[in-house]
Order: C-alpha cells, then structure tokens, then sequence
C-alpha cells in the first residue's frame, strides 16, 4: 500500500523563501513595536488644562500691549499711510485726513482730528496723549471750522485741468495713491482705447479705486476727444471686434453666431443676450461699434 505524497513537502528554496518571510514580518512588527513605544515615551504631546491655557493667552497679550504702547509723540498732520497702520486707522480714514491736507489746512487738536478722520473714541483716547502740536498751533493755524467758514465765503479757487489725454506717468505718479504699477496701468489702458473718450472712462481701468480716480479727475479731464472710427457690428470679425477692450474673443464670437442665427443686429441691447456680454459696460459700445450696414 503506497502513501500518499504530502501537500506540505516544501523544496529547499521553498523553505528558505518561507523563513525569510516570516523574518521580514517579525522584523516589520519589531520596528513598528519600537517607533510606538520611543514616539510615546519622547515624543508624547503635551495637553494644557485651561487655567494654564489662559494663563499664556494673557502674557500674549500683554505683549502685544506693550508693543503698541511703544509711541512717541507725533505730528498728527503728517501720518503715513504705514504710520496710520500701526496706529490703526482704517483706509478711509487715513484718506479722509490726507485729504484734508491736501487742501493746505491743519487739524489743531484731537477734537479736529476725530472731526476730520472720524476715528472711533477708543482709538482717539488711546493715540491722543502723543499728539504734539507746534506752539503756535492755536494761534495762527487757520482751524477746521476757520477752513469751513473761509470756503463759504470766498470764491472757490479755480484750479488748471489738464488733458488726460495727455498726462504722463511722472504727472499721475505725483497724485496721492497711483504708484508705478498704477500709473503705468492707466497708460497701457489709455493706448488700448486709443486715447479716452469720456472721463469716466478712468474708473474702467483695473484696480484703480474709485476714490483715486476722482482725485485724477481733479486735475485731468478729457479736453482732447480722439477720432475714433467705428467698426460696424453687423459686418465685423471676431478678429476685429476683439480687439476692442470692452470685448473679449468669446464674447466675440457669441456677437458673430448671433448675428448669423438671428440676422441684422437692430440695437445694442440685443447684445444682452449674449452669454458672458458685460451689460455693466453696455453704454460703451456705441463708442466703437455701429449699426449700420
């Protein structure tokens, strides 16, 4: 009677295949044993209770007093905008201040300044100890309500606008808020249209502020208007309809299907239902595109 042959005879490359990996698994839980047990013992985080907690939120804020009480008596007439920063004086605050100069008067007490800036009383008993006024402040200084009462009974001083048309970088760099970005922005801009054609046109330009572009508007208008030759919309390219700034190539196209699905376009707010149209900006394609055939 002959035995069966046993399923569990391995061959010597068997075995040794089988103990090296039962090493390499005895070898994997040792290292993964040994990593739990030094992070637990060296690396175990430590867990704050809440008095301790509120005890390190205080010193971080005393520190943080303590650092802004590092000022020194100051001008208020003369802040910057950085200098305004750290005071913590909001954007349009510090605007309405440097506004305020601009018209060459002087704020001569903390009760102007906060009349002027409109800070809050806070922030005002807070930075009032440092301001420092000249001697002759209160005396020769033509006060806020002087200013106010001054400009209603004298004429308005005339002031000489220039062509926007014409204003170089140097001349709008001068103007409070336009740096070198901005400055060389609104040019770019101007050379895309082919010079302004409205003044308002200013505000189109990206990442100008409103309340810059007024002050531009101050000393620059539109006095020389470009000649513009229109480009009839119902015969125009995509090609030539892009590239007008107010139109970007999809919405050029979109004008072009339009035009061939639905015919002669009759008026502007038509445009309307083109997808992605800027209606915002609707009453500037008449300045460069026609309805006639």
């Amino acid at each position: 009677m002959s035995l069966k042959k046993s399923h569990f005879k391995f061959t010597k490359q068997e075995r040794s295949g089988i103990f090296f990996l039962l090493l390499l698994i005895v070898l994997v839980q040792a290292s993964f044993w040994l990593y739990n047990h030094f992070s637990n013992v060296y690396f175990e985080p430590i867990v704050l209770d809440k008095e301790m907690q509120e005890k390190i939120d205080n010193i971080k804020e005393e520190s943080k007093k303590s650092d802004s009480l590092k000022l020194h008596p100051f001008n208020p007439n003369f802040i910057s905008d950085f200098k305004g920063y750290t005071l913590g004086l909001s954007v349009d605050e510090i605007d309405r201040l440097h506004r305020f100069r601009d018209r060459d008067l002087y704020v001569n007490s903390k009760e102007e300044f906060q009349e002027v800036t409109g800070v809050s009383d806070s922030l005002l008993n807070f930075i009032s100890p440092f301001f420092k006024f000249p001697e002759w402040a209160n005396s020769q200084t033509r006060t806020l309500k002087d200013a106010t009462n001054l400009e209603k009974s004298t004429k308005p001083i005339s002031v000489r606008i220039k062509d926007l048309n014409g204003v170089t970088l140097e001349e709008l760099q001068d103007i409070y808020g336009v740096g070198n970005v901005l400055s060389e922005r609104i040019l770019k801009f101007r050379d895309r249209l082919g010079g302004f054609l409205l003044d308002n046109q200013l505000y189109d330009v990206y990442g100008l502020e409103p309340a810059v572009a007024e002050r531009i508007l101050e000393k620059y208008r539109v006095l020389n208007i470009p000649e513009i030759q229109k480009i009839d919309i119902n015969t125009a390219t995509v090609g030539e309809l892009s590239k007008i700034v107010y139109i970007s190539r999809s919405v050029a196209e979109g004008i072009v299907s339009y035009r061939v699905k639905n015919g002669e376009i009759l008026s502007f707010s038509e445009l309307t239902q083109i997808e992605n149209f800027p209606a915002d900006r609707i009453d500037r394609f008449p300045l460069y595109l026609s309805l006639k055939k």
